[in-house]
């Protein structure tokens, strides 16, 4: 099983909005160094809604060749067509992944029973391990826990990135999981306590800009010291909220540019980091140690 600080990593783009390869491989130097549990490739935060599927394939092998072994790699396979949510799965099956995510299907809002034929359908057809993803702030789509556990019973079906940021839901999907099916908080703002009640980590946007101090607020909160979970996330705190100022990815790439770890680009129909929103992020730095 897969556990701990999962970074959902950033794709970085040069102005015109190109994949840099020299920056992916800077990123991901960074994780490795800085003790992310993870990598998840061309997931939300990694703008996979702009990338055709060649480029969302070739990122895939560019972090899976890297990665080298040294981390496990997930990618973001999902898509709001079971076939091409199966085409994206299988290829990056052959490229190496350790595992793909997969977001519910987006706009079309398919009822319970679809969830569970279209997650259904892909663990038959691929034969790699597979983690649901449900967001429905972002999808308009909620997979219930019943249905997340029904899929549990799929032997290659390993997980549940759980976005809904309902503790609740968390609790009991803890309490009802089987034995070896992971969950993963997917709202940094309620991580801790997700892995306080018994959860396996979080799949992270705030890990782009502080690897080291995620690995390690998951790491105390899965060996359940509160307290030392609770002072790390302290200075976390305001990142948790600000690099959601914007619509995800775009306050975050802005941080990492800040960084000087790539440059502005960003896919349209997104654009850069509005200027007033940019001191609240900064702020957010600095009171991360960041800056």
């Amino acid at each position: 099983m897969i556990h701990g600080s999962l970074v959902a990593l950033v794709t970085p783009m040069d102005a015109d909005g190109n994949v840099d390869q020299e920056a992916l491989e800077r990123l991901v130097e960074f994780h490795v160094d800085n003790n992310t549990d993870a990598i998840v490739a061309v997931g939300t935060t990694g703008e996979s809604a702009t990338l055709d599927v060649d480029e969302h394939c070739d990122v895939v092998r560019q972090v899976v060749r890297l990665v080298n072994g040294r981390i496990p790699v997930i990618a973001g396979t999902g898509a709001n067509a079971t076939r091409e949510a199966i085409t994206l799965t299988a290829k990056s099956a052959e490229l190496g992944v350790d595992a793909c995510l997969l977001v519910t299907p987006y706009y079309n809002k398919p009822g319970q029973e679809g969830l569970f034929q279209h997650y259904k359908a892909i663990a038959e057809a691929v034969d790699v391990a597979q983690i649901l993803y449900n967001v429905p702030g972002r999808t308009a789509c909620d997979m219930s826990d019943e249905t997340s556990l029904r899929l549990a019973e799929i032997p290659n079906i390993i997980g549940l990135k759980d976005a809904t940021g309902n503790l609740d839901r968390a609790a009991w999907l803890v309490q009802h999981r089987p034995e070896g099916f992971a969950l993963y908080s997917g709202d940094d703002a309620t991580a801790m306590e997700f892995v306080l009640a018994g959860g396996d980590g979080v799949i992270s946007v705030t890990a782009n800009v502080v690897p080291a101090a995620m690995h390690e607020m998951v790491m105390a909160a899965r060996s359940g010291d509160r307290q030392q979970a609770d002072t790390i996330n302290q200075t976390l705190t305001a990142l948790h909220r600000d690099l959601f100022v914007e619509a995800n990815p775009i306050p975050v790439k802005w941080a990492v540019q800040q960084m000087g770890l790539m440059g502005p680009g960003i896919r349209l129909p997104l654009t850069g980091l509005a200027s007033e929103h940019q001191q609240v992020v900064r702020d957010a730095m600095v009171k991360a140690g960041v800056l």
